[in-house]
Order: C-alpha cells, then structure tokens, then sequence
C-alpha cells in the first residue's frame, strides 16, 4: 500500500482507517490584550469557584516553585513582544491576604530560564543547556548568590530546549529534553526524561519517545509519574492527539516519532519494534492544545471530588486554523486509569483572539491553586468560596 508521505494511521480495534493530511493550517497567533482586571471578569469556573490576581508585572511568567516558607519563585521564556529577559522571580505574600505585594527580580540575562525547582533550601533553575542551583535562596533575596552549574551540560538546541524541572518524591531532579526538530527520529540525547541527583550526579534516562513535556507531578499516593506531551504540528487541525501519560516505573518508550496518543503511527518514519514496546497514552487531549504545567490537587480547600485529581494548564494553539486551549482542565483519576477529562476555568480565548495563556498551575499552601500566565504576565489565584 503507498502512502502520502505525511498521512496517518489510526488503529482502532482491528479497523485501519485512512487520514489524509491536511493542508497545513495557516499559523494562528492572534492576541488581543486587554487589562487583566478586565478580563478576570471573562473567566467562568464552576460554581463555588473564584479568580483573583496573586501577582502581577511579571513578565514571561511560566513555571512555578514554592519554597517552605512561601515565597513563590517563577521562571520565564519571552515576554510577548519583548525580547529574551533570562529573569527569575521571587514573589512574596507577606501579609497572608493572597495577593503577592512583593515581586522582585533575582536573576536576569539568563538562558530562557523556563524551569525552577526547590530543594533542601536551594533554588534550581533550569536553562537551555545547563541547570544552575542558588544556595540557600530564601534568606538572600536581597543580595541573591551566584549560582552554580549542576552537573554536565545538556543540548544546546533551542528547538524544545526549555525544559520543565522538579524534584520527585525520592530526591531526584527530573529533567526533560525535548526533539530538536518539529518531528524526526532523535538521537540518545533528546526525546526523553532524564533524572540525577541533587549534585548532578548519578544522571540516567527515566523515559524515552517524549516530544516536548513541559509539565510532569507525581501521583501523592502511588508515586508514579504522570506528564503532559505535545504531538507533532503540520499534520492538520485534529491530529495528532496530545498526551497526559502515566509512567510507574523507569525504562518505558512513549512512542514519538511513530506513534502518538494510544495508537495513532505516522508511516514517515518505520520501526521494526512491535506495539508492544510502547506505552500508549493515559489519556489523548485535543490536538495543538499545547498542554503543559500539570498538578495533583493536594489542598484541602477544594471539594472532595478534585482531591487527588490532575489540573493542566494548556497554553493554546498555534499551528491551528480555529485556536484551541487557552484554559486549565481537570483529569480525574479512578485507580491508574483517566476517567474523566473537562474545562476548568476557560474564557482566556475568545472567538479567534486570546488575551491570556495558562502555563503552569501550582497548589498555595491554603489549598487555592495559582495559574501563571505569560502572555498577561501574571499569577491567577483560584480558590473556592462555595458562593
């Protein structure tokens, strides 16, 4: 049988269906700011449910990291419309009135510092190629160390290059590599998690076949890695499906670049492994969505039924004619399996304009849950009032 070089292969059961590829849609990247109180008013959350602002002129924001004591340190890539700022933030509550009155810069000219982690009284920023550590952060936010680099460098690549970083249960930094490319076959140094420790020593591979994550938690009772992963572009509107995967233990193969979600293949590139070798996904999301920063529910102030359940902040679309994502969603577990998946908070996107792009979400230590935003360059705070 001769195939479009670029159609898909979808299995289901025992029935093979065809996909022809699309045109490649036209790139949508249609902003449209507006001020944040402005647009707070636009969001809709289930009842009980409300938004506020915990921070904001914070340009770039991305991913999050919360001390022991607090203070929320948050890395960044570009701030739209600018260019590369390399900061790192410390934003500070101190009067315990959930909105951040400080926010000060710590670092600057880094190398797109999207990942921060926080270890043993260290803060852990994760650049393009390397992951730098400042000692003791939290009692030198006014005159912050120099840092040092952690262990042997990583790709240069800036394709996927910013990665997501945070330490598991045990004591291990797990870091993402994401494909230096759109699709293609990676060598041993992309495409995967890898995982050390806190000295950089001792680094291994945990997964293989992940294009781009750029969010991963672990299940608060099993322990298991769960993660976001983004499907290739230029395959059209619908496909491939996005994943949220489940990883219990080391050694696994997602797929990429032949398969996508629990069975999708693309017939571009071949393999002789069977299905068997790969993992499918937990659970497919909606193409082009670009999920990223996820979190367990381990508050308390939210109902029972989001206790242990999955957020995920999709950060939108671009290689997508009608624009999708720009919203949090909730994965809902039953045992290992995903049961259910639906909006959150939605109302970022509206018609074919955004004003705003989740990217990470984080649990406060009064159990609200912050959504950064690096588009608006704020800090969401949810909380639930049951009005």
């Amino acid at each position: 049988m001769n195939l479009p070089s670029r159609t898909l292969i979808l299995l289901l059961s025992h029935a093979v269906i065809l996909l022809p590829a699309n045109v490649l849609a036209a790139a949508v990247n249609n902003p449209r700011p507006i001020p944040v109180a402005e647009g707070l008013q636009r969001i809709k959350l289930p009842p009980g449910f409300v938004i506020d602002l915990y921070a904001d002129k914070v340009g770039g924001a991305r991913s999050m990291a919360l001390s022991p004591n607090g203070i929320l340190y948050v890395g960044t890539f570009t701030e739209w419309g600018k260019k590369p700022s390399g900061k790192v933030y410390a934003l500070r509550d101190k009067d315990g009135d959930g909105r951040a009155e400080e926010v000060r810069t710590i670092a600057e000219g880094l190398d797109h510092p999207n990942g921060v982690a926080w270890h043993e009284g260290g803060l852990y920023v994760a650049e393009i190629s390397r992951i730098l550590r400042f000692r003791d952060m939290d009692n030198n936010l006014d005159k912050p160390p120099e840092p040092e680099v952690v262990g042997a460098p990583f790709p240069k690549d800036f394709h996927h290059g910013w990665k997501f970083i945070r330490f598991s249960p045990d004591g291990r930094l797990y870091v993402p590599v994401g494909a230096p490319c759109n699709t293609c076959e990676p060598d041993d140094q992309h495409a995967g998690i890898w995982r050390m420790q806190p000295d950089g020593s001792g680094r291994e591979v945990f997964a293989r076949g992940i294009r781009n994550s750029v969010g991963f938690d672990w299940h608060p009772v099993t322990g298991e890695l769960w993660f976001t992963d983004n499907g290739g572009d230029d395959l059209g509107d619908d496909i491939p499906p996005e994943e949220l995967n489940r990883a219990p233990k080391a050694g696994l193969h997602f797929g990429y670049p032949w398969r996508y979600g629990k069975s999708l293949l693309d017939p571009s590139f071949k393999t002789t492994r069977p299905a068997s070798d790969f993992t499918p996904a937990a659970l497919e999301m909606p193409a082009h969505r670009a999920g990223l920063g996820i979190r367990f529910y381990t508050g308390r102030q939210f109902p029972a039924r989001y206790h242990q359940q999955i957020f995920i902040a999709h950060h939108g679309s671009w290689n997508r004619a009608q624009p999708d994502g720009y919203r949090v969603s909730l994965a809902t577990l039953k045992g290992n399996e995903v049961a259910g998946y639906e909006d959150f908070a939605t109302g970022w996107l509206e018609g074919d304009h955004y004003w705003g792009r989740p990217v990470d979400v984080e649990v406060a230590p009064d159990g609200s849950l912050l959504v950064s935003d690096d588009f608006a360059g704020v800090i969401y705070r949810i909380r639930y009032t049951g009005k």
